[in-house]
């Protein structure tokens, strides 16, 4: 096997040591269809190479990280981790030899520590409710915070986490680098992510050209977006609305004075306000 194969399987030890705080021959052999065999050595050629980064806890089965462990394959970063989890790809990395030339914004990164995201992965998979520190513009100090995760979310620049508030009695969104120190493990969830209107209801966001534009413009617009019949619609979570406005730069409380710059509205706002923030 070539040295990017192994790479790609030390990678995957990392990741799920590091971030999910345990890696097993059974996680390898589910992710990557082999043998167990086969990911047992490779678990035994990793700390073979790197014999400080882990150890065997008999009560998880499963290796976890030491306070030793230092990142060779993996950066560190949670955007990482959880582009990882949005794509759940087989093909982890991919060949640098290529003739097409691409390029992509420098954005900034959020940082979210590991213990944050152990704790949150591990209530999600057992169910569990969290006592969390959490931080917020009406809250900059921190308050204490009991909730009950049940998803990651991607909404374009940041990643967050959907759960239900026991404070607002309410299924919320909280911003995973607002979280501070390692989540509170406490019993299991009493309201289960079933009861989470928003996130289980499917609506349909309709969008057209500005009006203000004229029908060569319009017509730019809708070929941009392969529009059908001068529309384009977009399914989505009703919890997830909002975000998919922010994406396609559609205010609908502020017309842009410029069609131009506006391009695009939003035909049916009416429909589906109740699901905006503040709707």
């Amino acid at each position: 096997m070539n040295g990017q194969h192994l790479e790609s399987r030390y990678w995957f030890i990392e990741l799920h040591a590091f971030w999910q705080g345990l890696v097993n021959s059974r996680h390898i052999t589910e992710y990557f269809q082999i043998s167990r065999t086969q990911a047992q050595k490779y678990i035994t050629a990793y700390q073979q190479i790197h014999p400080l980064n882990l150890v065997y806890d008999k009560s998880s089965k499963g290796f976890c990280i030491t306070h030793h462990f230092a990142p060779h394959y993996i950066t560190g970063n949670a955007n990482e981790y959880l582009e990882w989890l949005h794509t759940q790809t087989n093909e982890v990395f991919t060949s640098t030899h290529s003739q097409l030339t691409n390029a992509s914004l420098n954005l900034p990164k959020r940082c979210v520590h590991p213990d944050v995201i152990r704790g949150l992965s591990k209530a999600i998979k057992l169910r569990r409710r969290l006592e969390v520190d959490y931080v917020s513009l009406k809250n900059p100090d921190g308050e204490g915070r009991i909730i009950q995760p049940h998803v990651f979310v991607k909404t374009g620049l940041r990643w967050h986490l959907r759960a239900f508030d026991e404070k607002h009695q309410q299924f919320r969104d909280f911003v995973l680098s607002r979280f501070n120190g390692a989540p509170e493990i406490l019993e299991g969830e009493t309201v289960s992510p079933s009861n989470d209107e928003a996130w289980q209801t499917f609506i349909d966001l309709r969008f057209v050209a500005d009006l203000r534009l004229s029908p060569a413009q319009k017509y730019v617009i809708e070929q941009d977006y392969q529009m059908l019949n001068g529309e384009l619609t977009i399914s989505t979570r009703a919890a997830l609305a909002q975000y998919v406005l922010q994406e396609m730069q559609v205010n609908t409380k502020f017309i842009d004075e410029y069609p131009e710059a506006q391009q695009l509205v939003l035909a049916n706002k009416e429909y589906i306000q109740k699901w905006l923030f503040n709707g």
